[in-house]
């Protein structure tokens, strides 16, 4: 190997010291929402004068949170379910076909991705509004599927691109149908790359929060949205504790991804 950490001399301890400095940097506030969550000061204290679980109760006996909470779950659920379908789909015809404009339509389905997402919200907005979807269940379903669905196509596809399409034929010349060998022996040899879609399009609707503002109704918001909401009027440690969840959610389900790749890979 050209780069060999024991070989860097002196300049391994620089690296070490740049990757700890940096894993500070972007641990920390995450450390701080925590610890406030669990603060007994009634603002957004740090240090906290002293240690409580009334914030977690509060939030776990207000109906609008768990309704928030409800309305997410319902949402991403629903997403990832579709985002995975409509991924696995086109991820076959993106690898797998041979027609004209083949690159730059998987670029055109990967736009969502690098586009700012305040600019995709004002069009989606402006879209759905002139449809009348905007603050329904199917206008949220929809917007979160097209910020999801780049991540599934990612991950399908290089699941699929990493496969021997060879097996697949095998098993069709031992007397499976296309389908069924698609079904049997593709499926199974991806389900690494189906995993991931599917955590990655949970997490990117579960946390989305700037299409869902502009999606958001008196009646129907999600629980990003009523974080910001709440923010905006009143500085709870309600707040930390909901924001403190949510960060759970997302680093318990990033380390099933990863530990579901290891596992499935060996």
């Amino acid at each position: 190997m050209l780069l060999n950490f024991d070989r860097l001399g002196w300049w391994k301890y620089v690296l070490v010291g740049v990757t700890v400095l940096t894993a500070a940097f972007l641990l920390l506030p995450i450390l701080f929402i925590a610890a406030l969550s669990f603060g007994s000061s009634q603002w957004l204290i740090f240090p906290p004068p002293g240690w409580t679980l009334q914030w977690y109760s509060q939030l776990f006996a207000d109906p609008q949170w768990l309704a928030s909470a409800w309305t997410s779950f319902k949402i991403a659920s629903i997403v990832t379910v579709l985002s995975v379908l409509l991924g696995l789909v086109t991820s076959f015809g993106l690898v797998r076909g041979t027609f004209m404009f083949r690159d730059a339509l998987k670029a055109l389905f990967l736009t969502p991705m690098i586009l700012p997402v305040v600019v995709l919200a004002v069009a989606l907005y402006a879209f759905f509004l002139r449809m009348g979807l905007g603050g329904t269940m199917i206008g949220f379903v929809i917007s979160h599927l097209v910020l999801a669905l780049p991540f599934s196509i990612l991950s399908i596809s290089n699941a699929l691109e990493g496969f021997d399409k060879s097996i697949e034929d095998a098993a069709v010349l031992c007397g499976a149908s296309p389908l069924e060998a698609k079904i049997r022996v593709t499926l199974p040899a991806i389900s690494h790359g189906l995993f991931s879609a599917a955590v990655f399009s949970f997490l990117t609707s579960w946390d989305e929060v700037v299409v869902a503002i502009f999606m958001a109704s008196p009646t129907l918001q999600t629980l990003p949205v009523k974080v910001w909401s709440t923010l905006r009027q009143d500085l709870t440690p309600v707040i930390a504790a909901a924001s403190s969840l949510l960060i759970l959610l997302t680093i318990t389900l990033m380390a099933l991804v990863a530990i579901a790749r290891k596992v499935l890979k060996s």
